[in-house]
């Protein structure tokens, strides 16, 4: 699909769709809970139907219930079984662990990048806790067999936090003793937060000692007992609303959690230094377009964080300089060339040297087409980049939001920009 956008000046108020984030950690909390879950405000982007899909696969009853309500029965599971993660990163590593935790013989596969995403940890990983593991050379698909073994363990969390989460969330599953996974250099720390914030909610007690040892305690089983979780709103998707706020009109954007331990929060920071004109309530976040400065940002905790952070950099009236460039090359795509490819068609100029980003700002932008490269957060940047160039820009493979944010175009047209959708 494609999708052509004008410059426009947007005026209005959004909710901002749900966390996938934190969907897919409570489908996976629901999953074990032995009892039912109700998720209120529950996600609707391909990730999270890829989550629910899993958790069927290992053994969960889900139910649609009226006006934005999901019921999740768990505790029951599947000794074997199929999953299909589509290109959700989070779900192949952190349901990877919770299945070896629950069924004894599981295959994994999924589509798109993800057959191109490294998983060489679980071959590290998986053997010393009790699990035969085969990949295809280290990618996609993989098959698990043999009941995962929770016992002290030492991880490298370099590369991702999310397979942390899943050994987490295993562990708390099947423990029936006290256990530590040590993890030397953990990247995107803010992440394990929110895991540790939703395992409580469920009951789940998980201590750490400044993110190098993470203790689970054995968990007292709570049968029968209902549980709700509410999913916040998402930062990530309305970093872009925000952006497209501070560069082209007003925007309003419902909510969003002040004190979320999401990492892309920081979004606001940014907003800040840029000297974006902004109105905060704990019901609405208000950001207005203003002449706007270069900013300095470390990106390395919240890389979701860049597409939208060089589509503000672009309005920005000098240089601006993200660093945490080493964080982007297993993502959708390897999210630095392509931001680099695909906003130099529309005449940006952006310089990546070792781990920073080096963004030339105060230059009109140019219509043109450009590719989303199969990747969401791509896409919605170059919408909003549409917003103030001058003409028209066309993204080509624009459908790539449904995987986060289906309803992105939809909220920009009830903003007032032009955004034709071509199927």
């Amino acid at each position: 699909m494609k999708v052509s956008i004008k410059t426009s000046i947007i005026n209005g108020n959004v909710t901002a769709p749900a966390s996938k984030s934190a969907m897919q950690r409570a489908c996976a909390l629901a999953l074990i809970h032995n009892g039912i879950t109700i998720i209120e405000n529950f996600g609707i982007s391909n990730d999270d139907k890829a989550a629910l899909g899993i958790i069927q696969a290992l053994g969960a009853a889900v139910k649609y219930l009226p006006n934005t309500t999901l019921q999740i029965v768990g505790g029951q599971f599947n000794t074997e079984a199929k999953i299909f993660a589509g290109e959700s990163g989070l779900s192949i590593r952190m349901f990877a662990p919770v299945s070896a935790a629950v069924a004894n013989h599981t295959n994994i596969t999924g589509e798109g990048s993800l057959l191109t995403r490294p998983m060489h940890f679980f071959t590290e990983v998986f053997p010393k806790l009790g699990v035969e593991v085969k990949s295809n050379n280290g990618l996609l698909p993989i098959t698990l067999t043999g009941k995962l073994q929770p016992t002290n363990i030492t991880i490298d969390g370099s590369l991702s936090s999310q397979f942390l989460t899943g050994l987490l969330i295993a562990f708390a599953a099947v423990a029936r003793t006290e256990v530590t996974i040590s993890v030397i250099n953990l990247k995107s720390k803010p992440y394990i937060d929110l895991t540790l914030q939703i395992m409580r909610h469920f009951g789940h007690t998980v201590t750490h000692q400044q993110y190098e040892r993470f203790i689970i305690s054995p968990s007292s089983p709570k049968v029968n007992k209902t549980i709700i979780y509410t999913c916040e709103g998402d930062w990530s998707g309305a970093a872009f609303l925000l952006v497209a706020g501070a560069v082209a009109g007003e925007v309003a954007v419902a909510g969003l959690q002040l004190q979320s331990t999401q990492a892309d929060r920081a979004i606001m920071q940014v907003l800040m230094q840029a000297g974006a004109r902004m109105s905060i309530t704990d019901e609405l976040i208000t950001v207005s377009k203003t002449v706007l400065k270069p900013f300095q940002f470390d990106a390395t905790d919240c890389p979701d964080l860049f597409p939208p952070l060089v589509a503000l950099a672009a309005a920005c009236s000098g240089t601006s300089v993200i660093t945490g460039v080493s964080r982007l090359t297993h993502k959708e795509s390897n999210r630095a060339l392509t931001l680099q490819d695909s906003f130099g068609k529309l005449g940006l100029q952006i310089t990546l040297q070792d781990d920073l980003m080096i963004i030339a700002g105060g230059t009109p932008l140019i219509g043109a087409e450009a590719s989303a490269h199969h990747d969401h957060r791509i896409a919605m940047a170059l919408a909003v980049a549409g917003l103030l160039a001058q003409g028209e820009v066309i993204i080509d493979g624009a459908e790539a939001i449904n995987k986060s944010y289906p309803n992105f175009y939809n909220h920009l047209q009830q903003l007032g920009a032009a955004v034709t959708m071509h199927q």
